[in-house]
C-alpha cells in the first residue's frame, strides 16, 4: 500500500491500520460498536491478504486468554472490544498486564449495562482504569488509525513489555466516515520493525508465568507493576515523537489549544476534544478569555505536562463521560483534583458529566456547561458533579 488519503469508515481504517502491522494473530468476539474492525480483518485474513491466524473465539473472556498465549510465544497479538465484552473479558484483562504481556486493542468506548444501551460513553474503560494497561485516547479517525501503530511500538518495546489500549468512542467515531491519511507500507516497516520478544514461551524451554503469589511476594510484585506502567512513559513519547518525525502528525500526553492567556479552560477526553476546541474559538470572539486541555494519554498519567498546562488558571471545567457512582465526582475529575491538590496556582474545579450512553452534546451544550461552569466556580459551587441535561 503507497501514501494515500482517502474517506474511510474508521473501523475500517483500524483494521487497515492493523494489516499493515503485519499481525500474527487476532481473537476477537463481535459486539456492537466495534465489531465492523474484527469483520473487516477477518475477511482480510481469509482474502490471503495478510498472512496471520484469525481465531473466532466463543466469547471476549476466551479472546483475551488467546491473546495472553499467543503474545506469551512471541507473536504481535490484536483484539477488540466494548463494553460488556470488555466486561466479561476483565479477569483476564488483568492478567495480561501483570504478566508484562504485549499486545494491541481497539476499545470502542461503550456504556455499561443496566439498561442496555448499545451508544458511547467512557464507563467500560474506567471500570480497567486500574488493570495496568497504558490507555491512549484518540479524538479522530487519524489519531485512531496513527496510534494503532504507535500503541504496536510501545507494547513491544522491550523496556515496556505492556498491553496498549487505543481507545474511541463509539459510533461517534467508530461508524463515522472521515478522511484518513494511509501511510506507506514501507514507513510502517521502518516505523514497526518485525517483533522479536526475549523471554517467550517454548515447549523445549518450560518455564512458570502468573503463579500463585504468596502474600510474602504480593505487594512486591504489584510494585514492579507499579514501575512498569510509569516507566513506560518516556517510551511513549520516543514512540509519537519519532512517529511525527516521519508522519509529520506530532502528538503529546496533554494537548492544548489557546491556553497561554486563558482564565479558564474546558478539559476533555476522546471525541469530545475537537467541539471544545470549535466552542472556544467561538467564545473567544465574544471576549471569554478561555482555552482547552486534552488529555490523550490516561494511563501512565502524565502528571507534569497537565499541572503545567492547568496550573495559574482560574477555573477549570473537566467533562467525564462517567459516573463514579457514590464518589466525589466522575472518574477523570477526582484524578485532575487529586492532581492538582496543595499545587500553587491550583484552579477552581467543576465537574459535568456529559453525553452517558451517546446523548448528544452540540456546540451549544458546550457552550452552555463552559459558561454555566465559570459561573459556579466563581460562586464557590464546586462540590460533586453535574450531570448535564438531566430531564425531570
Amino acid at each position: 500500500m503507497g501514501k494515500v488519503r482517502k474517506g474511510v469508515e474508521v473501523s475500517i481504517a483500524i483494521a487497515d491500520a492493523v494489516t499493515q502491522a503485519n499481525v500474527d494473530l487476532i481473537a476477537a468476539y463481535p459486539i456492537t460498536p466495534q465489531t465492523h474492525i474484527v469483520e473487516h480483518l477477518a475477511e482480510i485474513v481469509a482474502n490471503g491478504e495478510l498472512d496471520a491466524e484469525f481465531i473466532p473465539v466463543e466469547s471476549e473472556h476466551s479472546a483475551m486468554s488467546v491473546c495472553c498465549g499467543s503474545s506469551a510465544v512471541g507473536a504481535r497479538t490484536f483484539t477488540s472490544t466494548s463494553s460488556q465484552g470488555l466486561a466479561l473479558m476483565s479477569e483476564i484483562f488483568f492478567i495480561a498486564a501483570a504478566m508484562r504481556l504485549p499486545m494491541v486493542m481497539a476499545l470502542a468506548n461503550r456504556s455499561l449495562s443496566s439498561p442496555l444501551s448499545i451508544w458511547n460513553d467512557h464507563s467500560d474503560v474506567m471500570m480497567v482504569r486500574d488493570a495496568g494497561w497504558i490507555h491512549i485516547f484518540a479524538e479522530n479517525g487519524q489519531e485512531t488509525y496513527d496510534n494503532i501503530f504507535c500503541a504496536f511500538r510501545i507494547s513491544e518495546d522491550p523496556d515496556v513489555m505492556l498491553p496498549v489500549a487505543v481507545n474511541l468512542d463509539g459510533f461517534i467515531l467508530t461508524h463515522m466516515i472521515e478522511p484518513v491519511e494511509y501511510e506507506d507500507d514501507e514507513l510502517i516497516r521502518q516505523y514497526l520493525p518485525e517483533f522479536k520478544m526475549k523471554n517467550t514461551l517454548h515447549p523445549d524451554n518450560p518455564v512458570s508465568m502468573g503463579c500463585f503469589g504468596m502474600p510474602e511476594i504480593y505487594t512486591e510484585t504489584q510494585m514492579n507493576r507499579e514501575a512498569g506502567v510509569r516507566g513506560s512513559y518516556p517510551y511513549i513519547l520516543k514512540a509519537w515523537d519519532e512517529w511525527g518525525k516521519l508522519t509529520g502528525r506530532n502528538y503529546r500526553p496533554v494537548e492544548t489549544y489557546r491556553v497561554q492567556d486563558a482564565e479558564y479552560c474546558i478539559v476533555t477526553m476522546g471525541s469530545y476534544g475537537g467541539a471544545a476546541v470549535e466552542v472556544v474559538d467561538t467564545l473567544r470572539d465574544e471576549g471569554e478569555k478561555v482555552g482547552a486541555i486534552k488529555i490523550r494519554l490516561w494511563r501512565p498519567f502524565p502528571l507534569d505536562e497537565f499541572r503545567k498546562a492547568a496550573l495559574g488558571k482560574k477555573y477549570l471545567i473537566a467533562i467525564d463521560r462517567a459516573i463514579s457512582f457514590g464518589g466525589p465526582g466522575g472518574p477523570v475529575a477526582s484524578e485532575l483534583r487529586s492532581a492538582l491538590y496543595k499545587k500553587d496556582g491550583a484552579p477552581t474545579m467543576v465537574n459535568y458529566v456529559a453525553g452517558l450512553a451517546g446523548r448528544d452534546v452540540s456546540p451549544d451544550d458546550f457552550r452552555k456547561i463552559i459558561l454555566e461552569g465559570k459561573k459556579k466556580a466563581q460562586s464557590g459551587d464546586t462540590e460533586g458533579f453535574t450531570l448535564y441535561g438531566l430531564r425531570g
